[in-house]
């Protein structure tokens, strides 16, 4: 362990915070605002870790299992069943105000970066389009917030990181080249076909039967709550895995497998969801950590006023405009639809996304992508941390 003094630093961390974090929770400083600043603090020192970025050899395997783990609890926290009832305003948030940030962000980065290719700029807008709601986390934890506002954040916040993969994948086959040149039929349909139907099919087998099992392994007496609780990570590692050696996309598999999880008992259910979320936020900060370790300080040299135009363009009209327009015939106030457009924080799956994309096409090229992307996110986790409590006072108690 001492070979990894970062491990142990990111501890020291993780245990500091720890002792101060109730305290925390209705403070405007969260643990991503002190995790990027620590990170970008230590990043002023020479150290050997830093020296390739993130191409660094650890980077890669933190990521995915970081990515993979986000996106099988995103998926088990979804309700199906509540979901279904209360469906209307993640619907529309979803089904059509995503899809116009999409387009709206590449929009508007075309024009702003013209000597930026416009697919590199079209696969940044998709990567800033899901939001986090844990930036906020007072929004959706306090008791200000109407229960449907609330429940409607975190729903969009969930889902959308799932739905936002596919379109990312599709832009990085296109500009690693592995599409080949031109539009070549027999490779996209088998493209989609192992990332889009594989995946999600292998996926969503893995969760329902590993639920399945766990609830019967559980009601007969033969596993105990330690292990419901770490089942949570394994099924997620397995839908992964599994979807990986058929050539489907594991990512997508391992948040089907979450969304189809086979446990239908409250209290099991509750158990596996409470380990993988504190698994999962563990994994986050070492990554806001490393986001302030490394992305910020190679960003840091191509910011201009164009970067931080766009970056607060994509915080408010690039995501309150396609809210407002989504929201439109709910009966919600403006103050409400303003409040649920504002808080699309830009999070933890951009930067998973970000170092996906590095990762699989490099960073040479794709400064302008890469720097856009680190400034919105920093600008989102310092904005939206800082107004979420004070915010979040605007409803009366009696509302919702």
């Amino acid at each position: 362990m001492a070979e990894h003094p970062i491990i142990v630093f990111m501890a020291l961390l993780i245990f500091g915070y720890g002792l101060f974090s109730k305290k925390a929770e209705n403070s405007i400083i969260t643990a991503p605002m002190i995790f990027v600043v620590i990170g970008l603090l230590v990043s002023f020192f020479s150290l050997e870790l830093l020296e390739e970025g993130p191409k660094a050899y650890f980077v890669k395997p933190l990521m995915e299992f970081t990515l993979l783990l986000v996106l099988f609890i995103d998926g088990s926290t979804i309700d199906l069943k509540t979901l279904t009832k209360e469906k209307a305003l993640p619907i529309r948030l979803l089904g059509i105000g995503l899809p116009i940030t999409m387009v709206l962000g590449a929009l508007l980065a075309i024009p702003l970066f013209p000597e930026v290719k416009p697919l590199i700029l079209i696969l940044m807008a998709f990567i800033l389009s899901p939001t986090d709601a844990a930036l906020g986390q007072a929004v959706v934890t306090g008791e200000q917030v109407p229960k449907r506002i609330r429940q409607t954040i975190n729903v969009e916040s969930g889902l959308n990181d799932g739905i936002g993969l596919p379109p990312i994948l599709v832009c990085i086959a296109l500009l690693s080249g592995s599409a080949g040149d031109g539009f070549d039929s027999n490779y996209w349909l088998g493209f989609v076909a192992k990332q889009f139907i594989y995946g999600p099919v292998i996926g969503g087998l893995v969760g329902w039967l590993g639920g399945i099992l766990v609830e019967r392994a559980s009601k007969a007496g033969l596993m105990n709550h330690i292990f419901q609780m770490l089942a949570s990570v394994a099924i997620a590692v397995l839908a992964y895995s599994f979807a990986e050696y058929f050539h489907g996309n594991g990512f997508i598999a391992a948040y089907m497998a979450g969304l189809f999880l086979g446990t239908s008992t409250e209290l099991i259910r509750g158990r596996m969801k409470e380990f993988g979320e504190a698994g999962s936020q563990i994994m986050i900060l070492f990554i806001f950590l490393l986001f302030g370790m490394i992305l910020v300080p190679i960003s840091y040299p191509f910011w201009d006023w164009r970067a931080l135009v766009y970056a607060l363009l994509s915080l408010t009209v690039i995501r309150m405009l396609p809210v407002a327009l989504s929201l439109i015939g709910t009966g919600l106030n403006m103050k409400t639809v303003w409040f649920i457009g504002w808080f699309g924080p830009r999070g933890i799956a951009s930067v998973l996304y970000l170092l996906m994309a590095i990762i699989a096409l490099g960073s040479e090229g794709y400064e302008r992508m890469v720097s856009v992307i680190t400034l919105t996110v920093m600008l989102s986790i310092f904005l939206h941390g800082v107004s979420a409590v004070p915010l979040s006072k605007i409803f009366k108690k009696s509302e919702g």
